[in-house]
């Protein structure tokens, strides 16, 4: 999910773009198609670095919009329940929900966008070969990075539905950051039981990320991706905690994702490490701007959030 600088001649464009095949666009169309009319139950493996974790899904697609249950089965239990309107988070070591209201989500594992042809400007997007996963024949799609601000990706999709059973993230070198696989996967109907929470959580304690919409440009904030293809899809001020909100900008190139939080900075407290660090594919760069904590967090290489945190900026409004 990154990479590009194009803005070359209209010649060299059009020669680029033809590089991307019409057969693997159709593969692109027929996964985000899936990903959003398929009901299943599976198991995956997510691998990040040398850190995996084992979890299971369910989903009912409908009218609304689709309810998913994720378990995460590897370390201290985890619950996620998704509907159209919030994402709730359950913790039973704390007894706590955490609670985020509809936004911009993207049901798991629809990473692809409608307008998927705008993809192959910065991308080139090609077949790959076949493969057999979860019992299910497959079919390889390609994404190659036409620049140095995002990864690039390998999809592995069921030759019959369609449906996303592998997805690879590969940084400059060709080696892997990111990677999930499905290794059990039932597609058909799902029961609702299968997609409601197993925590009763009468008591327990509620978290409310709550958000509201936010101009940050009225309030002194100039921030711009400043990433050929990303394009901001969300501008929301969250609240943290009673007393604390941080304002949230996301970016997306329609695969993916770039955000930017600023936060004011803590009163006699220690200052937070600033600079670049990461935690697999994700890159994140922090930096202090007006007395606040600039921070850029992307699934992309280190190259786009540095530009885009170098490129916030504050001035007092008149």
């Amino acid at each position: 999910m990154r990479l590009l600088v194009f803005l070359l001649a209209a010649g060299a464009g059009l020669a680029q773009a033809q590089q991307t095949t019409p057969d693997a666009l159709l593969l692109l169309s027929r996964i985000h198609q899936a990903t959003q009319k398929l009901s299943y139950t599976g198991t995956f493996v997510y691998q990040q670095g040398q850190r995996s974790e084992t979890s299971r899904i369910a989903r009912i697609a409908d009218a609304t919009g689709g309810t998913e249950k994720l378990e995460i089965l590897d370390g201290v239990p985890r619950e996620v329940v998704r509907t159209r309107d919030s994402v709730r988070c359950y913790l039973p070591a704390s007894q706590t929900v955490k609670v985020e209201r509809a936004g911009d989500q993207r049901e798991f594992p629809a990473i692809l966008p409608e307008r998927l042809a705008d993809l192959a400007r910065h991308y080139i997007i090609t077949r790959g070969e076949s493969a057999r996963i979860a019992g299910f024949d497959c079919q390889s799609v390609l994404l190659t990075p036409r620049d140095e601000f995002r990864y690039g990706y390998k999809l592995w999709t069921d030759a019959s539905t369609g449906m996303l059973l592998r997805a690879r993230t590969v940084n400059e070198k060709g080696e892997t950051v990111e990677q999930f696989t499905f290794t059990q996967l039932s597609i058909g109907p799902v029961t609702r039981d299968k997609v409601k929470s197993k925590h009763a959580a009468r008591d327990w304690r509620i978290e409310d990320a709550a958000a509201a919409p936010a101009n940050l440009a009225e309030a002194g904030w100039t921030v711009d991706a400043d990433l050929p293809g990303f394009r901001k899809v969300g501008e929301v001020r969250r609240r943290l905690r009673e007393s604390h909100s941080v304002a949230h900008v996301v970016y997306s190139d329609g695969l993916a994702a770039l955000s930017v939080f600023i936060e004011p900075l803590p009163e006699q407290r220690e200052l937070p490490r600033t600079g670049l660090s990461n935690l697999g594919a994700i890159n994140i760069y922090t930096r202090e701007v007006a007395n606040h904590l600039v921070t850029v967090v992307g699934e992309t290489p280190a190259a786009s959030v540095r530009r885009v945190a170098d490129r916030v900026v504050y001035r007092r409004p008149q």
